[in-house]
């Protein structure tokens, strides 16, 4: 692509850094710059777009800051993949009394294609009705129940999910190898529940205890949709944090 078309393509309103960083998401949106891939240099990035190449680092820095890209030092500049550790510090939010993070365990109780219920339909912004694949697993944290999980997403983006012998423990790698689909950021919303009897049953807990639900819709790369997740978790031994600042 010539210089002018491409910053020709981004907003005008926009800083020129942002028109930059707008540009490059399009092409990580259409996949010509795949996971694992390093980018050209910031020089050869430059002079493509027609712009400094301290406007590029800045574009850089921000997809950086953004998890979407991975700086390393001495080899480049890299799409970041979705791996156990990326899922650990940027997905998984629970620790152990000694404040560590363990990547959980899990075991897949079900996977069933279904149609969205308004619920799902809202999350996915798919409409009701809308063939889904739903996933139901446990999670484990140092060798017991931790986390009943109920997951849900569009059949249209994941067409074969439903056929697959064995779900990997880390789903995002999934998505993002298997069907192209790259989780660039996730909403939560945090509730305090009662375990119901599926729950209780899984978490071999009564009916009734208390759990910390967390309700994630996870965004891909162009901000829609991809996957509703419920966690409903223990949190005798396990708690909740997020760094702030």
């Amino acid at each position: 692509m010539n210089k002018p078309t491409d910053i020709g393509e981004a907003p005008r309103a926009q800083p020129l850094y942002a028109q930059v960083k707008a540009l490059m998401m399009q092409r990580l949106i259409a996949g010509q710059w795949r996971p694992g891939d390093m980018l050209p240099s910031e020089f050869q990035l430059a002079d493509e777009f027609g712009v400094s190449q301290g406007t590029v680092r800045k574009a850089l820095d921000e997809l950086t800051a953004d998890n979407v890209l991975v700086r390393r030092q001495g080899r480049g500049t890299f799409v970041a993949e979705h791996d156990d550790h990326r899922a650990l510090f940027h997905f998984f939010h629970l620790v152990g009394p000694d404040g560590q993070r363990r990547l959980p365990e899990s075991q897949l109780i079900s996977v069933r294609k279904g149609l969205a219920g308004q619920i799902e339909a809202d999350r996915l912004g798919i409409v009701r009705g809308a063939p889904v694949i739903r996933i139901r697993r446990l999670r484990c944290l140092d060798g017991r129940p931790a986390i009943a999980e109920t997951i849900a997403v569009p059949q249209k983006l994941f067409p074969d999910l439903a056929d697959i012998r064995e779900v990997p423990n880390t789903l995002y790698d999934l998505y993002e190898r298997r069907y192209g689909v790259t989780i660039a950021r996730a909403v939560e919303r945090l509730a305090a529940v009662a375990a119901e009897e599926p729950d209780a049953e899984l978490l071999e807990i009564t009916p009734g205890t208390p759990l910390l639900e967390i309700d994630r819709t996870a965004l891909a790369l162009d901000g829609k949709p991809v996957e509703w997740r419920v966690s409903r978790c223990l949190t005798a031994t396990h708690h909740y944090r997020v760094e702030l600042g």
